[in-house]
């Protein structure tokens, strides 16, 4: 059995150290992972026979964990000039996964990207009232 330890910037929640131990257990030879969402980083015991290093860190690369997580900036501008009250209004987003969210926000352009990047969490689709 050999170790390999990955940083991994875009776990930064519980839901994602239970992603990424789910996706990385599923691969034939892994044995063990152990994934802290304090410390950003995975540890997996493989078996070098069955796997590559490659195709563990292949697979959290092609879901994103691997990513730096980009942190948006508030640019200290109004979000629209129409009413010119100079207001600043900050951007909700409520994913499908967290049922029974109250949220109020502003209709931000685009509507299909979520605020704050979340392996394995979507936006919520646009629903007529």
């Amino acid at each position: 059995m050999e170790s390999l330890t990955l940083s991994v910037p875009a776990m930064y929640g519980d839901h994602h150290v239970l992603e990424v131990r789910r996706l990385l257990l599923a691969l034939p030879g892994v044995r063990d992972v152990y994934a802290s969402s304090a410390f950003k980083v995975v540890e997996v015991t493989y078996d070098p026979a069955q796997i590559e290093p490659a195709v563990m860190t292949n697979t959290l690369k092609a879901t994103g964990y691997l990513d730096e997580l980009p942190l948006p900036v508030e640019s200290g501008r109004p979000v629209t000039e129409a009413d010119g009250n100079g207001r600043y209004f900050r951007h909700t987003a409520v994913y499908p996964q967290a049922d029974r969210v109250v949220a109020f926000a502003q209709d931000v352009t685009p509507p299909s990207r979520p605020l704050w990047p979340c392996p394995g969490f979507g936006p919520v689709p646009k629903m007529d009232e």
